[in-house]
């Protein structure tokens, strides 16, 4: 996938500034695809010129002007072109596993740290998704909402951030848990 299809499927839901797209990619693009803000600026451009997204000028008064984008037809075309084609399978690159993998020679109480840290993180996101999740589909129940929904693709997308940060704390305690078990047990004389 280019970050071309990204920013397309962003844009789906209506016309948005750079500034704002960069906003929508924080909070749900970059659960599976991450991008800088110049990335995208510069992502919005090359659209614009081949013909897949429209921008427009809006003037502001006591603010400088901004440019709005929506997608094309042209661009809603190479998005179906884009979901016809075969996905890659995805992969786990990732600092932290490369130092796990070193667990038997290295500093445990650091790579616990590293781990909790981690850990944390992947709370705070998975907390931030389910947020994300009930205000997509507000009071309706998941079932309901995936049923008669306005768009759950972006609310699917979400779904699978979360069990993703879910997993990655999982994985996180479960490691501090044998890590310290291991401490413990060569402790002992």
């Amino acid at each position: 996938m280019a970050l071309r299809h990204a920013v397309l499927a962003a844009l789906l839901d209506g016309e948005l500034s750079g500034y704002q797209l960069a906003k929508t990619f924080d909070l749900g693009v970059a659960n599976f695809w991450h991008a800088q803000p110049q990335q995208l600026y510069a992502e919005l451009s090359r659209l614009e010129k081949d013909g897949l997204v429209a921008g427009r000028e809006v003037v502001q008064e006591a603010r400088p002007n901004k440019r709005l984008f929506q997608v094309t037809d042209a661009g809603l075309a190479e998005l179906e072109r884009f979901t016809a084609t075969s996905a890659k399978p995805s992969f786990i690159r990732d600092d932290l596993l490369v130092q796990v993998q070193a667990a038997d020679h290295v500093d445990t109480g650091a790579l616990i740290a590293r781990l909790t840290e981690r850990a944390a993180f992947a709370q705070a996101k998975a907390d931030l998704f389910r947020q994300l999740l009930h205000a997509m589909r507000g009071d309706r129940t998941e079932a309901e909402f995936l049923r008669h929904g306005h768009r759950v693709g972006p609310y699917l997308t979400c779904t699978r951030g979360l069990a993703f940060e879910q997993a990655n704390r999982d994985w996180c305690e479960h490691t501090i848990a044998v890590l310290r078990a291991r401490q413990q047990s060569h402790a002992r004389p």
